[in-house]
């Protein structure tokens, strides 16, 4: 049986090193340097973010649920110097329940995992776990998209090349992921989708892989409603990591967040 994420966190370092529109990495960085530690990362995958958080000699914490995904991120730490090894600790839980014994000045959400939550309660949990993590001048940092309405209805069923990257294992293949939209849930603001992982040689097809994916979808009225729900204020909010206004021309919803007074 397969466990959760496990070709996605088999793929995840190659095929986002190789995502142009990834950009917000930078932005995290900047963040903690600006804040300081100790910092907790919900939904921290394979280390993408707390790793080059850590080497700045920042203490960070990483929560992930999915057991493949510390597994690569544990492997990784093995690596990094001692000084590295030293700012990092790992919990595995889930973001809905995790209650750890810690306070932090900063807790980040990056890149997704907010859309991981398909329920008004599991989206409230997962929030107010961020919360209960905060100390008392604590920040909360978080991104979703923003959603496309217009683009629902476009394109389910068809596949779409999405990223390529070498193999590393096998020098001459070529890795490449296809995106294909399956249904839209309008009333419960979640779509389907299936990755699809086809490996080529000399463009000869060798092997193929499918993992379902399921997104949830915010509008921005909605994020304040539940911001409120979970005892949470936005102090910030951008429509990018470039920090431009969160207006209709933004692709991205990003806000920092403190206990509401």
């Amino acid at each position: 049986m397969s466990t959760p994420y496990e070709l996605s966190a088999k793929y995840y370092d190659d095929a986002y090193a190789v995502k142009p529109d990834l950009v917000d990495l930078p932005f995290y960085v900047d963040l903690a340097k600006q804040i300081g530690g100790p910092i907790l990362e919900m939904g921290c995958g394979t280390g993408r973010v707390l790793l080059p958080i850590a080497r700045m000699g920042i203490e960070i914490h990483g929560l992930d649920n999915a057991p493949t995904m510390l597994g690569i991120l544990r492997e990784r730490i093995q690596n990094e110097p001692e000084q590295v090894r030293s700012q990092i600790a790992l919990h595995q839980g889930d973001m809905r329940q995790f209650r750890g014994q810690k306070k932090y000045a900063l807790v980040t959400i990056p890149f997704r995992p907010m859309q991981h939550m398909y329920t008004l309660e599991d989206q409230v949990a997962a929030l107010k776990t961020g919360a209960f993590h905060l100390d008392n001048d604590g920040i909360l940092a978080l991104d979703v998209f923003f959603p496309k309405f217009q683009l629902m209805d476009v394109g389910i069923g068809e596949e779409m090349l999405e990223l390529e990257w070498p193999a590393r294992s096998h020098p001459g293949r070529i890795v490449r992921r296809y995106f294909k939209k399956d249904a839209v849930d309008k009333i419960h603001q979640v779509f389907s989708a299936t990755f699809i992982f086809r490996t080529y040689h000399n463009e000869t097809l060798v092997s193929e892989e499918t993992e379902r994916i399921k997104l949830s979808y915010y509008a921005y009225p909605q994020l304040k409603a539940l911001f409120r729900l979970a005892g949470l204020e936005a102090v910030e909010e951008y429509g990018s990591f470039s920090k431009t206004p969160l207006d209709n021309t933004a692709k991205e919803m990003i806000f920092l967040l403190r206990r509401a007074t």
